[in-house]
Formats: structure tokens, sequence, C-alpha cells
């Protein structure tokens, strides 16, 4: 018995999906990026508009002041659809677990001064709670923003704040016992140095504009806050007193900062871009809430670098300036 093998090639009809097809430009190859992204946002069949808001439909571009031709220009430079973000995020899990276990196995926290060991915490643990409203705000930008391109990174960036917060609830409890995490509750609802971030970041959880949402949480307070938190106290002076197991243990904050910076930016560039009202509108909720934010963050820059810590704060408040005028904007 004989057995004839032979090889056939099946042509596809079509390479990729129409209504990706329309933003790519013809019946080409598409990445699964521009798979999961173009196209995505739903347009037609709302039975009804929302009895909670019966001005808007369910999703409508009406939401914002911001007008663009189209809201796919709004693309993220990562290119982050569901399964490569999870996988980055893996990636990044595993190294924080290998820096728990060397901080662990080598008893780094142990090596600690009690005083080095309380200003993190005091300065740290309240921060759970600044990032859990980062989380709602995303979450917030993605419900009631417009187009897949802008709401979908909203959504991975609402529980990469919620990962944040995680990941402080942990430093915590490897620092101290659990009654820090309660300590930091109080100070975030009591402490005088963190009432006027605190009013800062309830103010934000009441903007009915989704892509001032964007701007006053994403651009004005954590592109000032990483930076100063993360980078001048935590990396800089904790690490100079001995703190060099905090640095290990919240590596992920300012990595994560960096990157998603990159969309951040890219999105507020190519939208004041768009025309001349963009550019002014944007550029005056940049310039109001970012300074807003300094003032929100300068007691608390204060209360952990001491008397440094104005002059840190002016630092952040600069270096953000200069992200905003990079991206178009009257900083």
């Amino acid at each position: 018995m004989n057995i004839d093998l032979q090889t056939r090639e099946i042509q596809p009809l079509r390479h990729t999906y129409a209504q990706v097809a329309r933003y790519i430009g013809g019946d080409k190859v598409a990445t699964r990026y521009q798979e999961a992204t173009l196209g995505a946002q739903a347009e037609t069949n709302f039975h009804y508009r929302p009895t909670w808001d019966p001005e808007h439909e369910l999703f409508d571009r009406s939401r914002t002041q911001v007008q663009m031709a189209d809201w796919y220009a709004l693309r993220d430079p990562r290119q982050f659809y569901y399964a490569n973000w999870t996988m980055t995020r893996a990636r990044q899990q595993d190294a924080m677990e290998s820096s728990y276990q060397f901080v662990e196995s080598r008893g780094l926290v142990g090596k600690m001064s009690d005083a080095v060991r309380a200003k993190a915490c005091e300065a740290l643990m309240p921060l759970r709670h600044a990032a859990w409203a980062g989380n709602q705000n995303n979450a917030a930008v993605c419900a009631y923003g417009w187009g897949t391109a802008f709401t979908a990174p909203a959504m991975f960036h609402a529980m990469d704040h919620l990962g944040v917060a995680q990941y402080l609830t942990r430093l915590g409890l490897a620092l101290d016992e659990p009654g820090v995490l309660e300590a930091g509750r109080n100070d975030w609802l009591q402490g005088p140095r963190w009432q006027v971030l605190r009013r800062y970041v309830e103010d934000t959880m009441v903007l009915r504009d989704p892509f001032e949402l964007f701007i006053a949480q994403n651009l004005a307070l954590d592109g000032q806050l990483y930076p100063l938190m993360y980078g001048r106290f935590v990396d800089e002076h904790l690490a100079l007193q001995g703190g060099t197991a905090v640095a290990m243990l919240t590596t992920f904050m300012p990595e994560w900062h960096d990157e998603s910076a990159r969309w951040i930016d890219a999105v507020v560039k190519v939208a004041a871009a768009e025309s001349d009202a963009n550019r002014a509108l944007i550029s005056g909720w940049a310039r109001d809430w970012a300074a807003r934010a300094q003032a929100a963050l300068l007691p608390v820059a204060e209360l952990a670098l001491g008397e440094p810590g104005q002059q840190a704060a002016g630092d952040a408040r600069r270096a953000l300036g200069a992200r905003l005028a990079k991206a178009g904007l009257a900083a």
C-alpha cells in the first residue's frame, strides 16, 4: 500500500477583521495589538440611555470636552493588549518575588535601624490609599472614555495601581507588624500632612470628564508622586540611610512609572496635536492639576525628607514641566 503525502497551501480569504482593515489601510496582516484594539468600541444598538445619565448614550464621545476625529489615534506605544500585558506583569512579579527572597534570606530588614523602618512606614503606608484611588480613577476613565485604544490601557493601568497598593501592603508587613497598616490608614484619614493630598485625591474621584481625570491622576499627580517618593525618597534618601531593602521591595513602582509614562505622554501628545482647542484645554488642565498636585505633595515630601523635601518637590514639578513641554503643552 502506497501513501502519497502532499502539502497544500491554503490561502486565507482575508487577513484580518473588517473593522481592523478600515484602520490599517486595507486587507493586511494585522498585529495582535491591532486586532484587539482597533474598531472594538461599541457604537450601535444601545437599547436606551442610562437612567442615571439620560443626557448621554451608554458610550458617548461627548462625555469629554476633548474632540478627536479618530479616537483610535491614541494608541499605546507599548502595544499592550491583555495577553502581553499579563505576561509583562508576570515577569515583573517573578522579579519582585526574587527580591523578597533575597531580602528575607539575608535578613536585610533586620539590619535596618528602627528609625529607618519607622520612617519608611510613616511615609509609604498612607500611599496605599492613593494607589487605590488611582485604581478607581483609571477604572472610571475606562468606563466613561471613548475608543478601545484609550480605554483598554486605562483598565490595565487601574489594575497596575491595585498592584502598587498590594506591594505597599506587603512591604508594610515585611517591615513591621500588621498594625502599621492601620497606622497608615489613620494617617491618611487624620494626619495633618496628608490631608491636602487626600483632598486632591477625593476631588479627582468626582471628575466627570474622563480625559481631565486622565490628566489629573496619571499625568499631574503620578507624574510627581512616583519620582518624588520612590525616586528621591526611597532610592536615594532611604538607601543611603541603610534602607536598601525598602528600595529592593519597591522596584516595581519606579520601573512601572517609567514604562507607563510612555503611554501617558503619547496620548497627551496626539490629543493636543489634534487641534488648537484641544491643546489649550489640555494645557490648562495640566497646569492647574500639576500645581495642585505639587502643593498636595509638599507636606508629604517634608515628612519624608525633612527640609530638603521642598527642593525635591520642586524638582519633581520641573521634571513634569519638561514632560508637558515635550508633549506639546504650554507647561
